[in-house]
């Protein structure tokens, strides 16, 4: 069944899991991985949403990362369940266009998201006078639409080039999802101009926000060592390292990924390298955020509390 004929739309996704008690171990490690990120990115956004305290800037990225990783893995963790409990492998053509065209869109508007929070982090540390002037409400809007945008265009390009190809080898794809670098490996054609897109778009989606941000902590940790307050080190500290601790997740195993010419590339690594950045980083993004986040927990605390008061 692994090998569909020629006039077959259907995909065959070879999955993550073997047959076998450890692929059903896996199975059920990322249910409750899933069932974890969703409680946990839901509960930030409503936490967010009630709380006042929590109606800032950083907040309102926060609450859109949240977002972005609920849809991320919400893309991928189901389709593979559903296929792993009926003992399928199909997608339909146009069922992996649409998963195809979500991943990347995510994917690359996470990325742009992430340098937008390091540069409200910069801007907070390192000019915290001019911080309301600068990073302003409608401010935070156009950076969260600039970045689905730009995150989106790039996604109907990629995806629109890998569905209207010829696919003339077997439709399996050697991954758990529709990862267009890996359904190319099946086209008839010679795909190099495309490998070169994804090399460029890496670049500008990942690379280089990622650059930017390592260039702007620099300084906010150069300003925060200046400091004289204590109290403000600390908070400060724990700041940047908890978006650090979110950035390095995410950002490594992507560039590590995309940037590789395909001859270094095995599926095997490539699948080990897709489970952290589209199932385990969306759930130790808000594990990371609320642990490590005296203001978080004190929202939590505080709603819990009202929750209680009302109902007595």
């Amino acid at each position: 069944m692994e090998n569909c004929n020629q006039t077959s739309t259907d995909f065959i996704l070879l999955g993550l899991f073997p047959s076998s008690r450890i692929g059903l171990f896996l199975f059920t490690l990322i249910v409750l991985i899933f069932l974890m990120a969703l409680f946990g990115n839901l509960s930030m956004i409503l936490l967010i949403f009630l709380d006042t305290h929590l109606h800032t800037p950083m907040y309102f990225l926060l609450s859109q990362l949240s977002l972005m990783d609920l849809t991320y893995i919400s893309t991928i963790v189901p389709k593979m369940a559903y296929n792993f409990l009926c003992g399928k492998k199909s997608i339909s053509f146009i069922g992996c266009g649409i998963q195809s065209f979500f991943f990347l869109t995510i994917a690359g508007t996470e990325g742009l998201l992430l340098a937008s929070m390091a540069y409200d982090r910069y801007v907070a540390i390192c000019f915290p006078l001019h911080y309301p002037i600068k990073i302003t409400r409608q401010v935070c809007v156009l950076m969260i639409t600039g970045s689905w945008i730009m995150g989106s265009i790039n996604s109907c390009a990629h995806t629109a080039y890998a569905l209207q190809i010829p696919y003339c080898k077997s439709r399996a794809i050697n991954h758990f999802f529709c990862d267009v670098p890996a359904m190319l490996t099946l086209a008839c054609m010679d795909t190099w101009i495309y490998e070169y897109t994804v090399f460029v778009s890496t670049t500008v989606f990942l690379l280089l926000p990622f650059i930017g941000i390592a260039l702007s902590y620099s300084r906010v940790l150069h300003a925060v060592y200046r400091m004289n307050s204590a109290d403000g080190k600390k908070k400060a500290y724990s700041t940047c390292s908890t978006h650090l601790t979110v950035v390095t997740f995410y950002y490594a195993p992507f560039v590590y990924t995309y940037l590789r010419p395909r001859s270094l590339r095995s599926p095997t690594e490539d699948k080990v390298l897709a489970v952290f950045y589209t199932i385990l980083t969306p759930m130790f993004n808000p594990i990371i955020y609320s642990l490590r986040n005296k203001e978080v927990m004190g929202a939590l605390r505080r709603v819990i509390h009202r929750t209680c008061c009302v109902k007595m």
